[in-house]
């Protein structure tokens, strides 16, 4: 059962019996119910399972029958599209009988009298809540099914008084209310010793109506319980029926008196099942057509063989839930056994031609969570004051006209106040190292329209050990590593190193970061005043903010693949100074320039400064490797090729080779 869906939490022994204790998902009402439970047995073990057979006219109510004798009134159809009133005279009320009271007992159900152990019992057998009245002390001789006026009051039967409100249903006489509908019935109609006559109700209430009567009032019941989930509406006077029966076996009788509101004949949802679809769903080849059929029929659907290899299934009135193909192979799935489903590898689902910028932004987030940063997600709307000391500023941020709070005047026009208040947060919250992103739109004035654009934000605050081969060191975060997370991302957008420029600013905190000839974003270090407000003291936070409408213009995400090599490399290495201002890309980019198409790739593998290095210049060490994918290259062109190499770098860049 358990690996069906139906997760047993226990099995307790009680006399010459069991007790299991289900949990029910909550969209299976028909799960509320013995008879529910015994069907899926039934379809686990193989079996029938068996209820009681009874022709439909001894039990069906014909419309408009004893219309005289007792009337139906319902005010919407929406809130009780169906109701039903039996009326059962001369019964004798007293203790239940030792089995009915065992069972009910076994259960947690507490043994009140013959009469309403018998509906509760049908409820617990079937999943229709029943409820009986003591006609006698009805007003009337019409039931109406109303909302509740305001002012009116009811005393429930287990003693509280309700002030009632026009959000919860009642039964009604012609005078005042009896019960609240599908929750409790009233103190004042409850079957007790004195009772001769009884009206029996079976009847289907909105869910909806049910679930907000019962929050309204701070009620619950195993009534409502079922009520609000969903009842069979196909099987409300067969349970009618039956409670009859059992109330003239214990408490004796006649069913003089049957009548019902008119019956809302819900169409039948009927779906097409393939045995491709099951196979294709599940993986299980193995499942056969016998097998979908006997398994459908086993759960109370409707099967018929529509054309070869697919089924026509009509759903029952008691599996609301069920509205699609997937759903019926669910259930041949769950009952075939998923343990018995073979293991097997999804099929390769192809790559879009085109990605689109929601994927690049997944993709983005990936790359940055996988450098150590968190993404956070900040409100779009911000007070004023916060944007003081930032570029853009307060000036540029739409106002809002009418302000839920001084937190909520402006748009932002930047993510950074956003993310530093963050940072701060966290400071104060004890964390020695933050290090936060954020994906979002910013927002800004363009003329009478208002432009909105997506940006990433990143700060880095604090400190945080770093375990190395010779012990733990201190990092604290700078520009270095600011520039180098905007350069991975850019590396992972398929954007070249060699591209990126980090141009410094009239501003010592500000440098600006360009891809070519396109400024993308800048980087900064937070001005202390700023952080003083944001109560971040004796720390520095640097901040990287990108607008990915032109990062993302640039990307080039096509691969290239290429077979392992298979001739061997040569490597040679160059030792040279040159003055600081120039970049280790350009020296890179002139290598690859110079060397042509056997150079495979460049690495600096040292630098440094020092006394024997004049003050404005640099060390670096460059390591070159050549290889050719056609044939071995040999010692003596590889040579010639690099001492090309080093003139080159000594005429284009005033290089001095050590």
């Amino acid at each position: 059962m358990t690996m069906a869906g139906l997760e047993v939490g226990s099995i307790t022994p009680v006399g010459n019996d069991f007790v299991f204790e289900v949990e029910i998902t909550s969209n299976r009402p028909d799960w509320l119910s013995v008879v529910g439970i015994a069907r899926e047995v039934a379809a686990l073990t193989d079996k029938k399972i068996k209820v009681p057979v009874t022709a439909r006219a001894a039990y069906r109510i014909a419309p408009g029958a004893s219309a005289k004798q007792f009337r139906i009134r319902i005010e919407s159809k929406k809130d009780c599209p169906v109701y039903t009133a039996r009326i059962i005279r001369d019964v004798h009320v007293g203790p239940s009988p030792a089995w009915l009271k065992e069972r009910l007992e076994a259960i947690g159900c507490r043994s009140i009298n013959n009469i309403v152990d018998a509906t509760n019992y049908i409820m617990f057998a079937w999943g229709q809540p029943l409820h009986a009245f003591d006609l006698d002390k009805l007003n009337s001789d019409t039931i109406v099914v109303r909302r509740a006026r305001p002012g009116e009051k009811l005393v429930l039967i287990d003693g509280q008084q309700k002030s009632l409100t026009g959000e919860v249903l009642v039964i009604a006489d012609t005078s005042a209310p009896v019960a609240v509908a599908g929750i409790m019935g009233g103190k004042g109609t409850e079957v007790d010793e004195r009772t001769q006559h009884v009206l029996l109700e079976a009847a289907v209430f909105n869910p909806v109506v049910v679930r907000l009567g019962k929050r309204v009032l701070g009620l619950q019941s195993d009534s409502a319980y079922r009520f609000e989930r969903g009842v069979d509406i196909a099987g409300t006077e067969y349970a009618s029926f039956l409670a009859v029966e059992l109330i003239r076996e214990v408490a004796g009788g006649k069913n003089t008196v049957s009548v019902r509101s008119p019956l809302l004949e819900a169409k039948a949802k009927r779906i097409r099942v393939s045995l491709a679809a099951v196979h294709a769903l599940t993986g299980a080849k193995d499942i056969s057509a016998g097998h979908v059929k006997r398994i459908l029929s086993s759960l109370g659907f409707g099967v018929k063989a529509h054309t070869k290899g697919s089924f026509l299934v009509e759903v029952p009135s008691f599996r609301p839930d069920v509205n699609l193909e997937a759903d019926l192979i669910e259930e041949v799935a769950r009952i075939f056994g998923y343990e018995n489903i073979p293991t097997t590898l999804p099929p390769i689902i192809p790559q879009p031609d085109v990605i689109g910028p929601h994927e690049l932004v997944v993709q983005l987030k990936n790359t940055l969570l996988s450098l150590g940063l968190d993404e956070v997600i900040t409100h779009s709307l911000i007070p004023r004051d916060i944007l003081e000391g930032f570029d853009p500023g307060s000036a540029q941020a739409p106002e809002i006209m009418n302000p839920l709070s001084k937190e909520q005047e402006v748009l932002r026009p930047t993510l950074l106040p956003s993310l530093i208040r963050c940072v701060g947060r966290n400071l104060n919250q004890k964390q020695e190292y933050v290090a936060v992103f954020e994906i979002a739109n910013i927002f800004c004035n363009a003329g009478p329209s208002l432009k909105e654009e997506l940006f990433l934000g990143v700060a880095l605050c604090g400190r945080r050990s770093l375990w190395l081969g010779e012990g733990a060191v201190q990092d604290t975060p700078g520009f270095l590593h600011v520039k180098g997370i905007l350069q991975i991302v850019c590396e992972r957008l398929g954007i070249k190193l060699q591209e990126c420029a980090f141009v410094c600013t009239a501003a010592p905190d500000i440098i600006e970061a360009h891809i070519g000839r396109l400024r993308v974003g800048v980087m900064t270090r937070i001005r202390r005043e700023i952080l003083e407000r944001f109560d971040i003291k004796n720390k520095d936070v640097f901040a990287l903010e990108i607008d990915l409408a032109k990062l993302f213009s640039l990307a080039r995400l096509g691969k290239k693949f290429v077979p392992w090599p298979v001739y061997p490399e040569i490597l040679r290495d160059i030792s040279l100074v040159l003055k600081e201002e120039i970049p280790v890309a350009q020296v890179k980019e002139t290598i690859r320039k110079l060397a042509g198409n056997f150079l495979e790739a460049t690495e600096i593998t040292d630098y440094y400064k020092g006394k024997q290095i004049e003050t404005g210049f640099k060390g670096l060490t460059v390591s070159c490797r050549y290889r050719s994918s056609e044939r071995t290259l040999t010692d003596a062109e590889i040579n010639a090729l690099h001492a090309e190499v080093l003139r080159g770098l000594t005429d284009a860049l005033g290089a001095r080779i050590r």
